[in-house]
C-alpha cells in the first residue's frame, strides 16, 4: 500500500515530468513549425492536415525521445527543492531508510517505463508511419540515398552494385551484376548506368560489358549498347529514407532486418541498433532515477544549480558513451544488443558510487 510519502513523491514526480515534458515539445513544435512554414505554405495540405497528421505525431515521436533526458531532469528538479527545503532531513530523521525513500520514485518510474515500452515497440512507430505518409505525400519524396558503393544479394549467388543511386530517375550509376557459384565467378555484367521502369518491372542497362566464365576458366567478354531485362530488385532496395525504419513495429523491423541481412545490406546493424533501443532505452529511466535522487538528495551549497551542473555533466557523457558503443557496432562488429546496453550497465554502477555518497 502507498503511505503519504509514496503519493507525495509520486505526484511530485509525475506532475514535474508531465509540465517540463511538454514545455520541451512545445518548443520542439515552435522551431520545428519557424523553420518549414515555407514548405508547409506551398504545399497542398490545409491547417488541419498539418496539426493532425503532422505536429501531433511529430509531438509524440519527440516526447517519447526526449522522455528519459526530461525523467532526469524532474528527479534532480523537485528532489534538489526537498532537500533544499530540508524535507529529506525530516523524512530521514523520522525514521524512513534511504532505500525506502527510493521506492516511490522507482515506483514512478515503473509506470512510465510500462508506458514508454508500448509506446516504443508499437504506438510510436505507428504515428511516425502516419508522418512519414504525410511528408511523402505533401513535403519531400519518398526517398533519399546518400550512401555510395551498395551491394545487395537479389537472389543466392547474384550479387548487384551501383556505385549512387538516384531515385528522382529511378537510374544509377557503375552497375554491375555478379553471378557465383560456390565460390567461383560464373558471370559478370560491368555497365555505366541502369534504368529501372516501375510500369514494367524492367531494367535498360546501358554500355554493358559482360564476362562469362565456364568450369575451366576460360573467359567469353561480349559488349551490348543497350540491354533491357528483368531483375529480381527495385530502385527501392538500395536505399530508404530513415524514417521508414522508424515507421515499423518491432515485429516489421525484426523481419525487415532478415530480409536485410539477406540481401547483403551494410546497413542491417544500423536497424538492429534501433531494434535493441526500444527496449534499452525505457530502462534507463531506471538507472537515470537512482542517479538523480543520489545526487541531488543532499543538501548543499550551490543547490540546484549545482545538482543541475552535475546532471547535464552526467547525461552529456551518457549519450557520449552511447554514441561511442553504437559506433563500434557498425565500425568495428561490436554486437548490437551489448551496443545499446552498456551505457545502462556502466552507468547503474556510476548510480551506486552517487547512492554511496548520499546523505543517508
Amino acid at each position: 500500500m502507498l503511505n503519504i510519502l509514496d503519493r507525495y513523491i509520486i505526484k511530485k514526480f509525475i506532475g514535474t515530468f508531465v509540465f517540463m515534458l511538454l514545455a520541451f515539445v512545445v518548443v520542439i513544435i515552435v522551431i520545428d513549425l519557424s523553420e518549414n512554414i515555407d514548405d508547409f505554405v506551398k504545399s497542398k495540405a490545409t491547417f488541419g492536415q498539418i496539426a493532425i497528421y503532422y505536429f501531433v505525431n511529430h509531438a509524440i515521436f519527440y516526447a517519447s525521445l526526449l522522455s528519459n533526458f526530461v525523467v532526469f531532469l524532474t528527479v534532480i528538479w523537485f528532489t534538489s527543492k526537498m532537500a533544499q527545503r530540508s524535507e529529506i532531513v525530516a523524512i530521514l530523521c523520522g525514521g524512513v531508510s534511504y532505500l525506502r525513500f527510493l521506492r516511490p520514485y522507482f515506483i514512478a518510474s515503473a509506470i512510465w517505463v510500462s508506458v514508454s515500452l508500448l509506446l516504443v515497440h508499437y504506438l510510436v512507430p505507428r504515428s511516425n508511419a502516419i508522418k512519414y505518409n504525410f511528408e511523402v505525400q505533401y513535403l519531400k519524396g519518398a526517398l533519399s540515398v546518400d550512401l555510395t558503393n551498395m551491394h545487395r544479394e537479389i537472389e543466392p549467388g547474384t550479387i548487384a552494385y551501383f556505385y549512387r543511386i538516384n531515385p528522382a530517375t529511378q537510374s544509377g550509376s557503375n552497375f554491375s551484376l555478379e553471378r557465383w557459384n560456390n565460390g567461383r565467378l560464373e558471370w559478370k555484367l560491368i555497365s555505366t548506368a541502369a534504368i529501372y521502369h516501375p510500369e514494367t518491372n524492367r531494367w535498360t542497362i546501358s554500355n554493358a560489358q559482360i564476362r562469362a566464365i565456364d568450369s575451366l576458366g576460360i573467359e567469353r567478354n561480349s559488349f551490348r549498347q543497350t540491354l533491357d531485362t528483368t531483375l529480381n530488385m527495385t530502385v527501392e532496395d538500395f536505399g530508404l529514407r530513415k524514417e521508414i525504419m522508424n515507421a515499423m513495429n518491432t515485429r516489421e523491423l525484426t523481419a525487415f532486418i532478415e530480409d536485410q541481412k539477406l540481401s547483403g545490406s551494410g546497413r542491417a546493424i544500423e536497424f538492429e541498433i534501433e531494434k535493441y533501443n526500444r527496449t534499452a532505452n525505457p530502462f534507463s529511466v531506471f538507472v537515470l532515477t537512482f542517479i538523480g535522487v543520489s545526487i541531488a538528495s543532499r543538501k548543499q551549497r550551490g543547490g540546484i544549480g549545482l545538482h543541475l551542473l552535475l546532471a547535464i555533466i552526467v547525461g552529456f557523457t551518457y549519450v557520449f558513451v552511447g554514441k561511442i558503443t553504437t559506433v563500434s557496432a557498425m565500425t568495428i562488429g561490436f554486437p548490437a544488443w551489448l551496443a545499446v546496453w552498456v551505457p545502462n550497465i556502466l552507468y547503474l554502477f556510476v548510480g551506486f558510487y552517487f547512492y554511496s555518497k548520499a546523505q543517508k
